[in-house]
């Protein structure tokens, strides 16, 4: 025990302050709560839906003040008609209309399966300036059974009602040429009005597949 004691004063200074060094996985045993002053930090799911044979998914509901970031998670997406576009926007009126303006970058990578051809490049037809249109997220995926794109889309203080509202997305695609092309997307909602509402679909056709949302503490 006073092997434990000294080697735990050994992290306190002198004004009772323990020291980060002290706190390790294994050092506080079967905490069940935190005083609500201390940021944890970390990923709250906020809901998820999942897609069968569907038009759209759409997220209207828990868009609100409570966090300053949003991540949509993207699993295994999965079109039902064949070399479609992965696409989202944005609502301000709670999902009656998906079109705010948006301004945004497009570039992918290329890589074919019979690794003869490769290259990083910019999609100006994949960009938008000043568009109510969907924003593309991917491009061309298949559907054949084993075909799909999964990836995530970062929204940043979507309730602000003085920025505009900034977006990254990164999806990777098995394009429906057997063609691994990941797509990197930015942008941002030129709106100063709170975004409440966010709505995702294939540019033609139904799909299946799963997205999460999450609330970054």
């Amino acid at each position: 025990m006073g092997t434990i004691t000294r080697s735990f004063a050994n992290n306190i200074t002198t004004s009772g302050v323990l020291l980060p060094a002290s706190l390790v996985n294994n050092s506080i045993a079967n905490v069940t709560a935190y005083n609500a002053a201390i940021a944890t930090g970390g990923m709250v799911l906020i809901s998820s839906q999942t897609a069968s044979n569907s038009a759209s998914l759409s997220f209207t509901t828990g868009i609100d003040s409570t966090y300053k970031e949003y991540q949509f998670y993207f699993i295994d997406i999965h079109p039902r008609t064949t070399a479609v576009d992965f696409q989202f926007n944005l609502s301000v009126d709670a999902g009656s209309n998906y079109n705010v303006t948006k301004t945004s970058t497009f570039f992918r990578g290329f890589h074919t399966e019979a690794d003869d051809y490769a290259l990083i490049d910019y999609v100006t037809g994949d960009d938008l300036a000043q568009s109510t249109s969907f924003q593309n997220l991917s491009i061309d995926t298949g559907n054949s059974a084993d075909e799909s794109c999964a990836g995530y889309l970062q929204l940043f203080n979507p309730a602000s009602t003085t920025y505009v509202k900034h977006f990254i997305a990164n999806v990777a695609n098995y394009n429906d040429s057997d063609i691994c092309m990941p797509a990197y997307v930015a942008g941002y909602g030129n709106t100063t009005s709170a975004v409440n509402a966010v709505q995702f679909k294939m540019s033609s056709g139904n799909m299946d597949g799963t997205i999460l949302m999450f609330g970054i503490v």
